[in-house]
């Protein structure tokens, strides 16, 4: 009754006239932010920041303002990831391999429907999660340290064998280009120059907005190009613009299961969306057999990875406001926002600050259905996009990116760099080389190798540490299970050709 009374507390704050505009402005420009190639929540939240306090905001309000731009790019993401192919943020990247595909089919606002509902499930189950187990799941996701951060890693990287499942050595090829691109930069630890060639540019690593856009959003515009030599036309929108009962039904399942995996992931400070929506994707996959149209068009394959991205991100808020960890890069700059009102994020604020708290959850469940509504409704304008001729379309594209990567660092290096590198995605998917494992490894990466390194400084260099404890050990069998299963079913294949 307590933490009812407190949630009926926390809407009659978020339900004030100013905080439900600030809201539906946060939402609306979330979404648009999201998808926009490479920009991301991170970036979202970060430059909307200066505003809220800028214009004197009470700090529910300015928590209102972030936490709605954040779920705002949770749902914008998944856009241009099914209309072209470019995934708005690295947990969007799973959307791609299913949504671009329906997308060509004609199913484009029958996948942008569908994946908005998963991603507003995913946000409620995951709310209500905070709601009933806040404290109780916090004080779980302490016990994992670097070293389980690092095996957790490794287990996300060997279920990538499940993204394309006939071809397991072209997937972890490019699992290990991402890995190494990863290792450009200065060692955070040494300060050793590591792959930079003597380049000025290259000291601070790769960018991840360079990457993306160079492996889906260059290597995408070569590809309309080519279909464009050959006479292919436009895409399609298709007839419907919302999917139907049947379609729901069918990936209720999917959407159910990969809410609650995102909801655990999400609350593992540092684990963030995208290895929820990795996790989520191969899990569903695997479930769903080798008949299935997984990576063809399978509204199963949006569905999961979407409701668990959104879950993961809800999640986040566990960690940030029950134990003053940020669960993930955005909720970092939200603890921020906490900081320059003096108040310190942790155990003792459900009591010291329950309307920021529950006034924060309350806005959660109202910027999740502002979502929804407004997703399902502008459906099909976004489906429209692929009615565009391509002669317009792609340098529309070519504008965005190219701003992209230039807002960043504002050098033209960046700039070739995107282009060098969108050539080589061209290349790797003329060869069926799967780019979503790219960067998946380039994303993972940096995290292994920080966790890594934190947990052989905490063992004095020794790598008992990364076997030491029931969690790795759990953790080291089911990787182990994702590399023998391909072998396994390369030999059954064999055998029953032969």
């Amino acid at each position: 009754m307590d933490v009812f009374e407190y949630l009926m507390y926390g809407f009659q704050v978020a339900l004030t006239p100013q905080n439900l505009f600030i809201a539906l402005i946060g939402a609306f420009i979330g979404t648009i932010v999201g998808l926009l190639p490479g920009l991301g929540p991170i970036n979202g939240v970060a430059l909307l920041l200066p505003f809220a306090y800028a214009l004197g905001l009470p700090p529910e309000s300015a928590l209102i303002l972030l936490a709605s731009v954040y779920l705002g790019c949770e749902f914008g993401g998944r856009i241009s990831a099914i209309l072209i192919n470019v995934p708005g943020d690295a947990a969007a990247i799973m959307s791609t391999l299913d949504g671009y595909p329906l997308a060509k089919q004609g199913k484009a606002g029958i996948a942008l429907s569908l994946s908005a509902m998963s991603s507003f499930i995913g946000s409620i189950i995951a709310i209500v999660g905070i709601i009933l187990f806040a404290p109780l799941l916090a004080k779980w996701a302490i016990v994992f340290g670097p070293a389980e951060y690092f095996v957790l890693m490794v287990f996300a990287l060997t279920c990538l064998s499940g993204l394309v499942s006939d071809q397991p050595v072209k997937t972890a090829i490019s699992a290990l280009i991402g890995l190494l691109l990863a290792t450009v930069g200065v060692d955070a630890v040494t300060g050793v120059y590591r792959f930079t060639f003597n380049s000025v540019s290259l000291s601070d690593g790769i960018q991840f907005t360079t990457i993306v856009i160079g492996f889906f959003s260059i290597s995408e515009i070569l590809i309309m190009l080519e279909q464009t030599a050959i006479g292919q036309k436009a895409l399609g929108q298709g007839k419907r613009s919302l999917f139907n009962l049947k379609e729901f039904t069918f990936t209720l399942g999917s959407t159910l299961r990969s809410s609650f995996l995102g909801f655990i992931i999400g609350i593992l400070p540092g684990a963030g969306a995208t290895i929820a929506s990795a996790l989520a994707y191969t899990s569903e996959r695997k479930l769903a057999g080798k008949d299935s149209k997984f990576g063809e068009g399978d509204l199963r394959g949006i569905a999961a990875p979407e409701a668990a991205n959104n879950a993961s991100a809800c999640g986040s808020f566990i960690p940030m406001l029950t134990l003053g960890v940020p669960g993930s890069g955005t909720t970092a700059v939200m603890m921020g926002a906490l900081t320059l009102y003096n108040i310190t994020p942790g155990p003792q604020l459900f009591t010291e600050q329950p309307t920021i708290v529950w006034g924060l959850i309350a806005s959660l469940f109202i910027a999740s259905a502002l979502l929804l509504f407004m997703n399902i409704s502008l459906v099909r304008y976004f489906a429209k996009l692929l009615s565009v001729p391509h002669f317009i379309l792609l340098p529309a594209i070519a504008a965005v990116s190219f701003v992209g990567v230039y807002a960043i660092h504002s050098t033209i290096f960046d700039l070739i760099l995107m282009v060098v590198l969108g050539i080589f995605g061209y290349i790797l998917r003329k060869l069926n080389f799967p780019l979503s494992a790219l960067i998946l490894g380039f994303v993972l990466g940096g995290l292994m190798e920080s966790s890594l390194r934190r947990a052989l400084s905490i063992s004095h260099g020794e790598l008992f540490i990364l076997f030491d404890g029931y969690i790795t050990k759990v953790l080291w069998i089911m990787a182990g299970i994702m590399i023998v299963l391909p072998l396994i079913r390369w030999l059954r294949s064999k055998r029953q050709r032969s």
